[in-house]
């Protein structure tokens, strides 16, 4: 691999979280032309979904807190008709109503491998109305209604805004919109902005079910060395003291922090999407190379602070630490930041958990610890379904996640609807 695809990968172990040019490889050899996002006006719909066949509508969501995100929208199946099995919003990497929220990349994530295998047109054809939700400060949802990108204020956020602000807005936007409850798919840090919501009981009356792969809460096992050495090492409280506001993983600062963890003893950077992710088994390396090269997306310092901390707050999820008692008094009521507790999640809100025995970084131990606290939610409400050779990145963009995961993901969105 190449220095930039170290970059990337880097920033996945540090976020959690999981753009095309060009053609995109099938699980076979096969080919899918592709219109190129190279220039500044194309879009999801007019690079990626309409060439396909399948009509695509894209709408701009405001936040409470001023930021403008853009949705696509995947209506039907190339086979036209309507929605039958109703709306649904993914997050990523993110039912009938189809919502993502992502970080460090966008929702073209949904759409990266061919058509048969990628969940956003797997549902379509599957006769739901998908939505998808470009997170704030990536490719296309940069803008806000007074702030630049150039603002440190811009990025004055962390994850906690993405479970409070950019969640609410999404969803509640896709409800009025199709007048239905819908529902929920997230991937990584797409299920953490969730549970994260649900806890506080937002969103539960606006959804008929979630299905949250790789579900992210917990981090105290997260094996993978280089994800502990960058957490562990992690200079987000320097970055901020120095100013900086935007962690963009190809820009000078992702660059220079790439090469200090590299150079941490211990830490393998020759083979990084498995040591990273873990040892991931079902990827198109076609599908992998476009991955890389396209879809890294910047984020906020805050957010990587936040997710460091957490990292070493074992078995507590917290809001984001700002750092002093005086400033989480001004921010919160109180000295400490407050804490999500998973098990206020409510019982009768149906969850379809999906996890890899191989993931280094929602490891089955910290899968275990979140089902732990849902172990009072109702018996048929709650699947969870281990998949043994699966890492982080096969959900996603696993060849035959179809059969594995989105086939039993498709019935549990039915006997749910």
């Amino acid at each position: 691999m190449g220095f930039r695809c170290f970059n990337w990968l880097l920033v996945i172990a540090l976020v959690l979280s999981m753009g095309f040019q060009g053609e995109l490889a099938g699980a076979h050899g096969g080919r899918q032309p592709l219109q190129s996002l190279g220039a500044a006006d194309d879009g999801v719909c007019t690079a990626v979904v309409s060439p396909q066949g399948y009509e695509c509508r894209e709408y701009e969501v405001k936040t409470q807190d001023g930021f403008i995100l853009t949705m696509h929208r995947i209506p039907q199946g190339r086979g036209g008709g309507s929605a039958g099995r109703g709306s649904l919003c993914c997050s990523n990497m993110e039912s009938s109503r189809y919502v993502s929220i992502s970080n460090l990349h966008d929702g073209l994530t949904w759409l990266l491998n061919p058509l048969q295998q990628s969940l956003a047109f797997v549902l379509a054809d599957n006769g739901f109305d998908v939505w998808i939700t470009h997170g704030r400060g990536t490719r296309w949802s940069r803008r806000h209604e007074s702030l630049n990108t150039s603002d440190t204020a811009y990025w004055a956020w962390s994850w906690d805004e993405l479970a409070n602000y950019d969640l609410p807005a999404t969803v509640g936007f896709v409800f009025q919109q199709t007048g239905q409850k819908l529902h929920y798919v997230g991937h990584s840090m797409g299920t953490l902005t969730a549970l994260s919501a649900f806890s506080e009981g937002k969103l539960v009356d606006k959804i008929k079910s979630a299905a949250l792969l790789t579900p992210v809460a917990y981090l105290t096992y997260m094996t993978t060395t280089i994800g502990r050495a960058a957490a562990s090492a992690f200079a987000g409280e320097m970055l901020g003291a120095l100013g900086v506001a935007e962690f963009d993983p190809k820009g000078a600062v992702g660059t220079k922090f790439l090469e200090f963890v590299c150079a941490t003893p211990g830490v393998k950077c020759f083979d990084l999407m498995a040591s990273l992710t873990g040892p991931n088994c079902c990827l198109n390396d076609s599908t992998v190379d476009m991955y890389l090269k396209y879809e890294l997306q910047p984020t906020s310092v805050r957010t990587l602070v936040h997710f460091h901390r957490v990292t070493f707050r074992r078995g507590v999820i917290t809001k984001y630490d700002h750092g002093s008692s005086a400033a989480n008094m001004a921010a919160y009521g109180q000295s400490s930041p407050p804490e999500y507790h998973m098990s206020n999640i409510p019982h009768h809100l149906p969850l379809l958990l999906s996890y890899g025995g191989g993931d280094m970084l929602s490891d089955v131990k910290d899968v275990q610890l979140l089902l732990n606290d849902l172990s009072n939610h109702d018996a048929d409400k709650l699947v969870a379904q281990l998949v043994k050779e699966y890492a982080h990145l096969d959900f996603v963009m696993g060849v035959n996640a179809k059969q594995v995961v989105y086939d039993g993901l498709i019935a549990f969105f039915d006997k749910h609807s």
